[in-house]
């Protein structure tokens, strides 16, 4: 989509221009120098408010004119500001505006066109460049990039390979875009950088993987420890409803469900409802479950791989030309 850039009070005539508490209103308190000077404040002004302490300088040509701590939309309006008429939210800000993740106290990211000379301040705003910003945003307000675009950027932003794989996976289960959409843009703008890698992770969700969690779960205790493939999101009907288990391993012989928790707590009272069905069904049919948490298989996989193959052999599991180990860590 074409970039527009938002409106600049010195092109519109003063009688058809917003007035100033709306102004002030829109952008939670923060304007720039451009239209304190639209609106009538000289640079002496804008000294003596600053001195007096009734105003405050957030960033360079950037001011709020309150004092005290600025609230999150005020962060956002200043970086947004101080990067110019096309700059946009992205990166982990844009996440947060898409609700992809919570919201942390940290600097503000965003994205401006290449030849822009704003450089990041941190701590309050980092500034990242790109040549397809025209392509990469979206006007939503205030504007960001893409959902597609915000995970490649986020991937892209990771120390290693794995975890640009891990947060591809994590962040396209966790939002309404399409798998096709996510290839789609992948194909049209290649990522510089873990590009096998984020393709990886679009392969991994075409397989039906949706955590990092169920990524590790298969790598470290299944793929390491020479345990059988799970088929992944299995359906089971309970109470009328098709609720979804993560692993379950019935075409190896074996009645068993492993569920993978990346959460800490069941916050959400759908959610613990939702496990007590799936607990109470498995439990109806006698299947043996397991459940396993991020810290059990990132840091514990091998005695988790041991459960799973005791339980697995309990319940008709005939582990009898299984797959070798490839764990360095207990050779089993």
């Amino acid at each position: 989509m074409p970039l527009h850039k938002r409106w600049s009070v010195e092109s519109i005539p003063a009688e058809q221009r917003p007035s100033w508490p709306v102004v002030l209103a829109e952008q939670h308190g923060v304007v720039d120098t451009r239209q304190l000077r639209a609106y009538g404040h000289s640079v002496a002004d804008i000294e003596a408010n600053l001195a007096a302490g009734r105003w405050q300088r957030v960033l360079p040509r950037v001011y709020a004119m309150f004092t005290g701590d600025l609230s999150r939309s005020a962060k956002i309006h200043a970086a947004l500001k101080y990067g110019g008429g096309h700059a946009v939210l992205s990166h982990r800000t844009a996440a947060e505006e898409w609700g992809l993740m919570p919201v942390v106290d940290g600097p503000v990211e965003i994205t401006v066109p290449y030849t822009f000379s704003a450089v990041s301040v941190p701590p309050l705003v980092i500034v990242h460049r790109s040549r397809a910003l025209p392509h990469i945003a979206i006007g939503t307000s205030p504007p960001r990039t893409r959902v597609t675009d915000t995970i490649i950027d986020l991937a892209t932003a990771q120390r290693t390979p794995k975890t640009a794989t891990n947060t591809v996976v994590d962040l396209v289960s966790r939002s309404k875009v399409s798998l096709a959409a996510m290839e789609n843009c992948v194909f049209l703008r290649p990522p510089f950088r873990y590009r096998p890698a984020i393709r990886h992770g679009l392969g991994l969700l075409g397989g039906g993987l949706m955590s990092a969690l169920e990524i590790e779960y298969k790598e470290a205790v299944e793929d390491a420890h020479g345990l059988p493939q799970g088929s992944r999101q299995t359906p089971f009907e309970v109470k009328g409803k098709i609720l979804w288990e993560d692993v379950t391993y019935d075409p190896h012989g074996a009645g068993v469900t492993v569920r993978l928790d990346g959460r800490a707590t069941h916050a959400m009272p759908d959610v613990a409802f939702r496990d007590r069905m799936r607990d109470n069904a498995a439990e109806l049919a006698g299947r043996a479950r397991l459940v396993y948490g991020w810290n059990d298989v990132r840091n514990s996989p091998c005695e988790v791989a041991a459960e799973v193959h005791t339980v697995l052999c309990r319940e008709g599991w005939d582990p009898t030309g299984r797959r070798a180990s490839t764990c360095g860590k207990c050779g089993s």
